[in-house]
């Protein structure tokens, strides 16, 4: 079931809103509790109830687990415990994410012919794996109680971040359910998910779902592209993958507060940034902060001397790649930005006018700091976008061929939206040789106004910034109206495929 939906909208997001408040108003707390999970997990078998299986063993497994710590006396059994705990989840993820990817190695390498069982990937495994990884980590450490199995089931299996993030921890999610005062409607509180709800769903159905037909089309195109149409596609990319995610954070968060629950915040305007380093601050920050946690940390973080702390960031951007991903692309890009933020560790450039640790050798104006990190960063994702490492190459070369072929006429043609009906028909009858020129012209607004909103408050900042005046409860009108009238052309969210 998708945010994006006519099914969620209309009927389930209704339905668990009425059973949740009403069952807590009658202080039936743990039935409200059951009623939700019972409906998260409706939420995620939608999809296929194959994968209801897979997160339930899952859960189970988890939870014994942690049962089992509430025993352990030694270092031994703890340590016995977490290794159970860690390769059972990995393992999972192993199985499901990696198990042709590695095959595929393995055949490549050894020149062997191993059946590949094309698995079908269980949606959002990447994210509450790791959400029950954090978990038993956090028990053998002794850092994390033992919670009772529907409040586990819960934080688990909460719909709004379960199959694409944020990934939450149990200290700020289980308190938030156990808290009276989040049981009773808040006005304040559902009035700023539904601002969020509605801007995200926006930056979904009226941006990135229009700029993925561009998208779509080019990479699909890559052998045959020309410089101009590699620049257009690749930006239409950055763009789009950025309202995709943060438009679905944005819900998430948004449906989190209709419910009084709090959710991380997961971007906070990252190509605002004018470091790489920056811009992973900024960028799927609870990704960022379990890797920090639970891998950076532990290997020493920046502790153990300079080539030590280069190693740590290369292996945590290393298994940041192949997080998003069963492909050496996204091996490629991560590492790519764990270089990138290693150079920015050097300290060699810095922003003029920012606080720094250690004082940099050069320093630069803030604009110039921002064209280098957005370009870098758009350069990385020929990587995280084509489907094969040639492919990744050529569009590198069709960026470096400076040629014009007139592809992007091909490329703007793609938008063939609704919206740009009549004005299409209109210049089809009476000026067809400027049709393709519109079709340019229409492209070069979206792209110009990606560029406005991401220099505009983010949608966090305008949910927060005041009360629902009567101007901002007309323009989330027109936005929903307008998003609902546009869910024909319903696609997935991209961070599903994560």
């Amino acid at each position: 079931m998708l945010f994006n939906s006519f099914l969620f909208i209309f009927v389930f997001l209704p339905l668990v809103l009425l059973g949740w408040y009403g069952l807590n108003q009658y202080k039936h707390y743990e039935l409200a509790k059951v009623f939700l999970a019972g409906m998260s997990l409706w939420f995620y078998g939608y999809f296929n109830t194959y994968y209801l299986a897979i997160i339930i063993v899952s859960i189970a497994v988890n939870y014994f687990l942690s049962y089992l710590f509430t025993f352990s006396r030694t270092k031994l059994t703890n340590r016995l415990g977490l290794l159970v705990g860690i390769l059972f989840n990995l393992g999972l993820l192993f199985y499901f994410k990696y198990y042709d990817f590695f095959i595929e190695n393995i055949n490549f390498a050894f020149h062997t012919d191993f059946t590949l069982k094309h698995i079908l990937l269980p949606l959002g495994i990447s994210f509450f794996t790791f959400q029950q990884l954090s978990f038993i980590i956090d028990r053998c450490l002794g850092r994390a109680k033992h919670y009772s199995l529907i409040n586990y089931i819960t934080f688990v299996t909460f719909f709004p971040q379960l199959v694409a993030g944020p990934i939450v921890l149990y200290k700020e999610m289980i308190p938030q359910f156990e808290d009276p005062a989040n049981r009773k409607w808040n006005p304040h509180n559902f009035s700023q998910g539904i601002i969020l709800f509605v801007l995200g769903l926006s930056k979904k159905v009226l941006l990135a779902d229009v700029l993925a037909l561009v998208v779509n089309y080019g990479f699909a195109q890559t052998f045959h592209l020309d410089t101009i149409s590699t620049i257009i596609v690749i930006l239409s990319y950055t763009f789009e993958i950025y309202f995709d995610f943060s438009g679905y954070s944005d819900m998430a968060m948004g449906l989190g507060r209709m419910f009084n629950i709090i959710l991380p915040v997961n971007f906070n305007s990252p190509y605002r940034a004018c470091s790489v380093k920056e811009l992973w601050q900024r960028w799927h920050m609870t990704l960022s902060r379990f890797f920090i946690t639970y891998v950076y940390i532990p290997l020493g973080g920046s502790k153990k001397g300079k080539i030590q702390t280069i190693l740590n960031t290369i292996i945590v951007f290393f298994l940041s790649g192949l997080w998003h991903g069963a492909a050496w692309t996204y091996v490629a890009w991560g590492t790519m930005q764990g270089l990138l933020v290693v150079w920015d560790n050097l300290g060699i450039i810095g922003i003029k006018n920012r606080e720094e640790k250690h004082p940099a050798k050069i320093h630069i104006p803030a604009w110039l700091g921002w064209i280098g990190t957005f370009t870098f960063f758009n350069l990385s994702l020929f990587f995280f976008r084509s489907e094969s490492m040639a492919g990744a190459i050529q569009m590198f070369r069709n960026l470096g061929a400076m040629n014009y072929t007139g592809k992007i006429f091909d490329v703007a043609s793609t938008l063939d939206i609704p919206e740009f009906y009549v004005i299409q028909e209109a210049l089809s009858i009476f000026a067809p040789n400027a049709v393709g020129y519109a079709y340019i012209a229409l492209l070069l607004f979206y792209l110009a106004i990606s560029f406005f909103f991401v220099f505009r408050k983010n949608a966090l900042e305008i949910a927060e910034n005041g009360k629902m005046t009567s101007r901002k409860c007309w323009g989330l009108s027109i936005l929903f109206v307008w998003c609902i009238v546009s869910l024909s052309q319903v696609s997935t969210f991209l961070y599903f495929n994560f």
